[in-house]
């Protein structure tokens, strides 16, 4: 697992992290969130011993990378957002330049590093040299050098970065099968795939942590009024939306369009549950109810509201 308390680093009069504690669980993918500066690439590459923090604890996996930095490093897989490679090798040589690097050897190293090209897409490129890869096989390669001597615990930067709608997905798909048996912590701007990847999420501002959960907690969390979604058929959308604004507790109302021709759709706001008022109106008005259910917040809402953005 990963354990990380009280961490701050600063870059002289600038604190880039200010005492942030997290921990994240075997079997779990952590996304950690932010705007550019937040502290993020700081945090991951401190987690992952190439920058040393100026106080706090962090351990992988129960070393202490202070006091044992060789061992917490040899439970660890990471994957810069640089992604450097050696440009002038072969993929196959890099991976097996790596692998000797690893400490791997013997004869099921080949296999390994088949399995490991395979998995991350890497075959039909696996003879080229690096220096002629494209972006998003450079990041394959970073990611199967990242898996290779198959580490407990897993630091991804940006690990979707310059892939296409397909290659996400089979990144997304690698990240969930290898979730089964490992500790994932990963970092990315790009909030739907944070969406469908983590389990949980850490929203990052300014170096320090503004929120963390589940999408759906933090929705839970940035309510500051229920907010329903109600379609009904029968009426004009103007009569509508002037007796749903009479419902009791109805704070707002906001016409939506309509979904299907006839069935307008609409936004309500109100300081209390207006379920059961706004069923028996549409039974009043004799409105077939088409659909109603609760608005959360959106990962794009609650990142702009954490992070200072515009709503």
């Amino acid at each position: 697992m990963i354990d990380v308390q009280n961490l701050v680093k600063d870059y002289g009069s600038t604190r880039a992290v200010d005492g942030i504690s997290f921990s994240v669980q075997p079997g779990e993918v952590v996304g950690l969130l932010g705007p550019n500066g937040a502290g993020k690439s700081t945090t991951l590459k401190i987690l992952a011993g190439v920058l040393p923090s100026g106080s706090g604890a962090v351990r992988l996996g129960g070393a202490d990378m202070a006091d044992d930095s060789l061992a917490a490093r040899r439970r660890l897989g990471y994957l810069s957002e640089s992604n450097p490679l050696y440009e002038s090798l072969g993929v196959w040589e890099c991976l097996e330049l790596v692998a000797g690097l690893q400490g791997l050897s013997g004869p099921g190293l080949k296999k390994r590093l088949a399995s490991a090209a395979e998995r991350c897409g890497l075959l039909p490129v696996v003879s080229k040299d690096v220096g002629e890869l494209s972006k998003g096989f450079r990041q394959r390669l970073g990611l199967a050098l990242a898996i290779l001597h198959d580490p407990d615990i897993l630091i991804l930067d940006e690990p979707t970065s310059s892939l296409d709608p397909n290659q996400r997905q089979e990144v997304r798909d690698l990240i969930a099968a290898l979730k089964q048996k490992k500790t994932v912590l990963v970092s990315t701007h790009i909030l739907p795939e944070a969406q469908a990847m983590c389990d949980r999420l850490l929203i990052i501002h300014r170096g320090r942590i503004v929120a963390q959960g589940t999408v759906a907690e933090l929705g839970g969390q940035m309510s500051e009024e229920n907010a329903f979604y109600v379609r009904l058929s029968g009426g004009s959308s103007a009569e509508m939306e002037e007796l749903l604004k009479s419902v009791p507790s109805v704070t707002s109302v906001v016409f939506e369009g309509e979904a299907e021709a006839g069935c307008p759709g609409f936004t309500v706001k109100s300081a209390g549950d207006p379920r059961r008022d706004l069923f028996d109106l549409a039974a009043q008005k004799h409105w077939p109810l088409m659909e109603l259910h609760r608005v959360s917040a959106t990962l794009d809402d609650i990142f702009r509201r954490l992070t200072g953005g515009p709503s």
